[in-house]
Parts: C-alpha cells; sequence; structure tokens
C-alpha cells in the first residue's frame, strides 16, 4: 500500500493539498486496521464520539501542515 500517492506531497494547489491530506489520512487508518470489517464495525464508535472526531481532525491537519511545506506554502 502506498502511504503517499504517486509518491509525491506536490500539489498544484492548496485544495488539491487539502484533498491529499484528507486522503492520506485515511490510508493511514487502512494502514493501521486493514481488516474492512473491523473498521466498518467501528466507524459507529468514533463516528458519534466528539474526541474521536477531533483527533481524525488533528491528523488531517498535521498531513496538510506537511504537504503545505513540501510544496513551499503554495507561494
Amino acid at each position: 500500500m502506498a502511504l503517499v500517492p504517486d509518491n509525491t506531497l506536490i500539489t498544484a494547489t492548496p485544495e488539491e493539498g487539502r484533498a491529499l491530506a484528507l486522503k492520506m489520512a485515511r490510508l493511514v487508518i487502512k494502514a493501521t486496521q486493514p481488516d474492512d470489517d473491523v473498521r466498518g464495525k467501528l466507524r459507529p464508535e468514533y463516528a458519534g464520539n466528539p474526541d474521536s472526531l477531533i483527533a481524525v481532525a488533528h491528523v488531517v491537519a498535521v498531513e496538510f501542515a506537511t504537504i503545505a511545506a513540501a510544496n513551499d506554502y503554495w507561494r
């Protein structure tokens, strides 16, 4: 499983960077728990938990910060 799609963090726009950050965060979850059925069973537990949702948002934010830095903040 490629955890960095197309093996690059370079994107044309911040919007593409944000989408890449979300994709990378999802790939990390899949790599951590590769069983689709288990992930499906766990989803209701975290989907209704505010702390879990904040944690997910944090992971995406960290991924986005990394991508933004790699893109020289799209300057």
